[in-house]
């Protein structure tokens, strides 16, 4: 004898899903996934964010420069770049707030023109002028410094 409902329908054939729909769910829920991982960044600055925030970090230095009355010194390498303030006893690191050493990021890299590795911001504003350019992937920035101690970023171009 077959179990029948109040209703009068069999309710062992309505327990579960088939496997059609699960298949279709697993299909909606692939493709969902593909679109997040296709729409999420590597979570690395791309060449033009670094060039804006090393450029904000020049200009930083040139304030800390006029606020302290001491001279202040990036030193910019291939790896990264770092602050150091300029006293009686000569050169110590400056590691406080926004001078920490910075590694720039993976397939980042940075030339100099004229071979300058460092920029120099006095007390009475004038810096030692600099020209970099900051590459990734196929684009690049340029990071100017004047005499003045004026920072300039100029937009990214494919090279």
């Amino acid at each position: 004898m077959t179990p029948i409902s109040a209703t009068g329908s069999d309710r062992r054939r309505e327990a579960g899903f088939t496997l059609t729909e699960l298949m279709v769910v697993l299909a909606i829920i692939g493709l969902l996934a593909t679109v997040v991982v296709l729409a999420m960044t590597d979570g690395r600055p791309s060449g033009a964010q670094e060039a804006e925030r090393f450029a904000a970090r020049l200009v930083r230095a040139r304030d800390e420069a006029l606020m302290t009355n001491r001279t202040v010194e990036v030193t910019v390498s291939p790896g990264g770049y770092d602050f150091r303030v300029g006293g009686p006893r000569g050169w110590t690191p400056l590691e406080d707030g926004p001078f920490r050493a910075v590694a720039w990021s993976s397939d980042t890299q940075m030339s100099a023109a004229d071979l300058v590795d460092r920029v120099a911001f006095d007390p009475a504003g004038v810096a030692t002028p600099a020209d970099f350019v900051i590459t990734r992937g196929r684009l690049s920035s340029r990071v100017t410094v004047d005499t003045a101690g004026n920072v300039r970023v100029d937009d990214a171009t494919a090279r």
